[in-house]
């Protein structure tokens, strides 16, 4: 795991902002740096070290140096490519780097679609003054981008772009809206106007000035009847296939465990030697107990923390830094407390994400069976009561009316939707001219002929998983300069979950019907059908503490919030959930963290980075 930075342009001082640029994000690779340099181009990568200890150092060159490569990640399937490449190239490592360079001059464009791993990527083709650039298909590793006139930049973390005379620092008001209803950015470009992120399953070349960028891998769902037991059997097989690949290292591999069936089956079947977890006082919020159980029945280590209310209030700034956006999602903190916890002993850890947009883990997809009946009523009586019901205050009831009354296209964003985009009107003072099915129409699009389960999956996986989860599993991780590794966002392990029908999915009794089945198989507790709880937070109650509301409050209060929301209305929420008469803390928080990023980034309110 590392970090790469990088910029095409005439510039003359190359060398020394490459290292600023670099250093930058020293978080994601400690153990090296090392950059490339031409009248063209400038290339920088920070290390950390995991396979091929010795001579993995980058960039990397190919034999005869006229391509050079950076890279954030692990091929997991480098050592089949490597045998099939050494027939033609020569090899000087034993890096999956090294694959890389030499699959591009193979295979040029089409080297992603070889790849199985977690990658992001940029090749330079000093001859053809090329530069070739590539995520992995569901966007573990990130990769920012931006350009003027003369001038492009490229870096694993946006932060990097700040040390560059180019980069116009400016922000992009109009996600806000989105973003208080999404709780991340949901958009292909961010907070810094200008900056986009390369979507996951696409690479990018430039070349001369001109930016194209090309989708090489589609997200699709083909379900399949079969016998249900030779599709448990079929996902076991290929669950312990990609845990056997990703526990490939030549470090130490640890593990996060929590209660749920996600890490517990990871666990499970990799046998790590050491594993963590972390809790709280609040027994309602505390899994340690759970994975304590689960390591003593497997006789690995298990080592845990409780995080205490004022550490987690502390660390805040820190968090929001580290995520270079905007996020509200509270587990963020949580994993950055169990990566903190981990990286005393290991470089990799093992991670649950994912299992529960792939193979139908979420509450709401249950609805779409335990409900059927109420869809049998006529959809304009349903979008009728839907109507009225909207215009009556909340009550238990009242958002399944307005649900089903409302096409899921027009409505449906993900699981974790904060703010409607009525109640954006009353919280927004600036410019709002996105709507919420702007963002998720291209979307429902490839997947309008799939039922309703299929097309939540289909939102959660390319909102709510890659812009949301793994945003904040790599962030936190690379924060502590360790490598998170997901075993679940496998391209093969996706290829099974895609097969999977409504029955293998969802039923009345349960959800993740198959993998809990699956999971069955191997983990020697009940963990396979307990309910995650993800990393629980206790922030409801925390807001209704003296110190936490006081602190919230005040940074409400600021002037400069009147620029982007109603602060009567914000500290109303507060107030109304402190006073116990609104549970609105999600919505109070979403604004809160918005308010603290704002201040880092375009306030330069300092945070300790170390």
């Amino acid at each position: 795991m590392c970090g790469i930075v990088g910029f095409v342009s005439k510039e003359k001082e190359k060398k020394k902002l490459i290292k600023k640029m670099a250093d930058k994000i020293a978080h994601r690779g400690p153990d090296g740096e090392g950059y490339y340099m031409d009248e063209s181009i400038a290339l920088g990568h920070r290390r950390l070290s995991i396979i091929d200890l010795s001579t993995g150092n980058q960039p990397m060159f190919n034999e005869n140096n006229t391509k050079v490569v950076i890279f954030n990640g692990e091929i997991y399937n480098y050592i089949e490519l490597r045998n099939e490449l050494e027939k033609t190239h020569q090899f000087k490592t034993s890096s999956d780097t090294e694959v890389l360079i030499h699959g591009y001059e193979e295979w040029g464009n089409d080297l992603p679609k070889k790849l199985r791993g977690m990658f992001a990527f940029a090749i330079w083709d000093k001859e053809e003054q090329t530069l070739f650039c590539a995520r992995d298909n569901f966007g573990i590793k990130p990769f920012y981008y931006y350009q003027t006139d003369d001038t492009f930049l490229f870096a694993s973390e946006i932060k990097s772009f700040l040390e560059h005379p180019a980069f116009k620092k400016e922000l992009n008001t109009e996600l806000i809206g989105p973003y208080l209803s999404f709780s991340f950015t949901p958009t292909t470009e961010t907070f810094f106007k200008g900056v986009y992120r390369l979507d996951p399953g696409c690479s990018l070349t430039y070349k001369r000035g001109n930016l194209e960028i090309e989708r090489y891998y589609e997200i699709e769902f083909e379900p399949e009847k079969r016998d249900f037991d030779r599709v448990v059997e079929s996902i076991n097989k290929t669950m312990k296939e990609s845990v056997n690949f990703h526990m490939l290292s030549d470090v130490e591999v640890g593990s996060f465990l929590s209660s749920g069936i996600d890490s517990s089956y990871i666990v499970s079947l990799a046998r790590p030697d050491k594993t963590y977890t972390v809790g709280y006082d609040e027994d309602k919020y505390n899994e340690i107990e759970y994975a304590k159980d689960l390591a003593q029945k497997l006789n690995i280590n298990n080592t845990s923390k409780k995080i205490t209310r004022e550490e987690y209030k502390k660390i805040i700034p820190k968090i929001l830094y580290h995520m270079d956006e905007p996020s509200s999602d509270p587990a963020s903190i949580m994993l950055y407390f169990v990566s903190e916890l981990a990286r005393k002993d290991v470089k990799v850890v093992l991670s649950g994400e994912g299992a529960d947009e792939f193979f139908g883990g979420y509450n709401n997809y249950r609805e779409e069976v335990d409900l059927k009946w109420y869809n049998k009523i006529p959809y304009p009586l349903r979008h009728l009561a839907a109507a009225i019901f909207k215009l009556l205050p909340e009550f238990p009831g009242r958002n399944f009316i307005v649900r089903r009354g409302t096409k899921l296209e027009n409505d449906y964003i993900g699981v974790n939707k904060v703010f409607s985009e009525k109640e954006r009107k009353k919280v927004l003072c600036c410019h709002d001219p996105i709507q919420n099915k702007e963002i998720t129409k291209p979307y429902f699009e490839t997947v309008k002929n799939a039922d309703n389960i299929t097309k939540k999956q289909n939102i959660d996986i390319n909102f709510w998983l890659i812009k949301d989860i793994l945003q904040k599993a790599d962030r936190m991780t690379m924060a502590n300069s360790i490598e998170g590794r997901v075993p679940f966002i496998d391209k093969e392990v996706f290829k099974e979950a895609s097969k999977l029908t409504e029955k293998d999915k969802v039923t009345k009794a349960n959800t993740k019907v198959a993998l809990r089945a699956s999971a069955k198989k191997d983990i020697p507790n009940e963990s396979y059908k307990k309910k995650k709880l993800g990393f629980p937070v206790p922030l409801r109650e925390w807001l209704r503490e003296e110190d936490f509301y006081t602190e919230v409050k005040n940074t409400f209060s600021q002037e400069f919030v009147s620029e982007f929301f109603n602060q009567s209305y914000i500290i109303k929420l507060l107030d109304e959930h402190k006073n116990h008469k609104r549970d609105t803390y999600k919505k109070v928080w979403t604004v809160y963290c918005f308010i603290k990023w704002y201040e880092i980034f375009f306030l330069d309110r300092k945070v300790n980075e170390s």
